[in-house]
């Protein structure tokens, strides 16, 4: 008997990192190409979790019928910040195979935000689970609307998935981009608070303690939740010591503020940040003793977290919303 696969049809994988794609823009094409997925997990000895918008989620639920299919809140999967969306994801790949899965297959609906500036966040996103989450035994299904999501999502979605799934087949996605390559190539937004004069301007850091009582004051005296500034003063504090450690001197520093947000520049003379997967991660994994932590950190503790290299150093911004 031929079992051969048809022409261009990519085989199911191994218990690692999978990371496919599927277009949908009805609620029949939706689960036409969802339950064959996770009935062929549940059959293999794989968990498969649906998290996803609660309608998306209803439509997986019900056409699977398996009591086994579990439903995670989207908010807890995709966090506000994508470093803890990775870690989330992680988390759940290590619980649940501890638990005697074989592997996670999870159906993932992304919310890519309400602004632009959101939706590109969530774009990298797409692009860094392809590294970050290379070591877990996850197949993730990421399910796009069609209907609902803007054309550069849409766009970007075609990008940064390896393979494409359809009610009928699972094929290589023509449109895929090295991942690294994808992220170089993502813009910096402007951001028109930098428009205005700095509150506080430094151009040469001599000392690192002074300048963050410096920081300190000028955040006092913003609107916005204490946590939340003092999240953001903690970024401040470790992205300058990451320049002054690492880079070339002078190390140089901008700070604005308004009723809306907190934008602050750190830059120095040094090449940059080779490494576009920075901050996804510690970058000595589990061993935080090690250091590597402060691009980490500033993901974690700011809404954006923005790097530019060129001849003249490297520039880290960092952008939190108090609103």
């Amino acid at each position: 008997m031929d079992t051969a696969l048809p022409h261009g049809v990519v085989p199911a994988p191994g218990p690692r990192h999978v990371h496919d794609a599927l277009f949908f823009s009805s609620p029949d094409e939706l689960a036409a190409a969802t339950v064959p997925f996770a009935q062929e997990g549940l059959a293999a000895g794989d968990a498969v979790v649906v998290t996803a918008a609660p309608a998306t989620a209803d439509v997986v639920r019900t056409a699977v019928d398996d009591e086994r299919v579990r439903v995670l809140d989207r908010g807890s999967a995709y966090a506000r910040r994508t470093p803890a969306a990775v870690t989330a994801f992680r988390r759940l790949a290590d619980e649940l195979t501890a638990a005697g899965a074989r592997r996670v297959r999870v159906l993932g609906e992304t919310d890519f935000g309400r602004t632009e500036r959101e939706q590109l966040e969530w774009q990298r996103y797409e692009a860094v689970t392809n590294h970050a989450l290379a070591g877990w035994p996850l197949w993730g299904l990421c399910l796009f609307d069609t209907t609902r999501l803007p054309e550069p999502v849409l766009e970007s979605a075609a990008r940064t998935h390896p393979t494409v799934v359809t009610a009928r087949s699972r094929t290589p996605n023509p449109r895929f981009v090295d991942p690294a390559e994808y992220l170089r190539g993502l813009p910096v937004p402007v951001e028109p608070l930098q428009s205005a004069a700095p509150r506080l301007a430094v151009d040469a850091v001599a000392d690192p303690i002074a300048l963050r009582h410096a920081v300190a004051a000028e955040l006092a005296a913003v609107g916005g939740p204490r946590e939340v500034v003092e999240d953001f003063l903690l970024a401040v504090d470790e992205t300058t010591s990451n320049a002054v450690r690492h880079g070339a001197p002078p190390v140089g520093l901008r700070l604005w503020t308004s009723a809306e947000r907190v934008v602050c520049t750190v830059i120095d003379h040094g090449t940059g940040l080779g490494d576009p997967f920075a901050g996804y991660g510690p970058a000595h994994g589990e061993d935080l003793s090690r250091g590597g932590m402060g691009v980490w950190l500033a993901r974690q503790l700011c809404d954006h977290v923005d790097i530019s290299s060129g001849p003249d150093g490297v520039a880290v911004r960092l952008t939190t919303a108090l609103r």
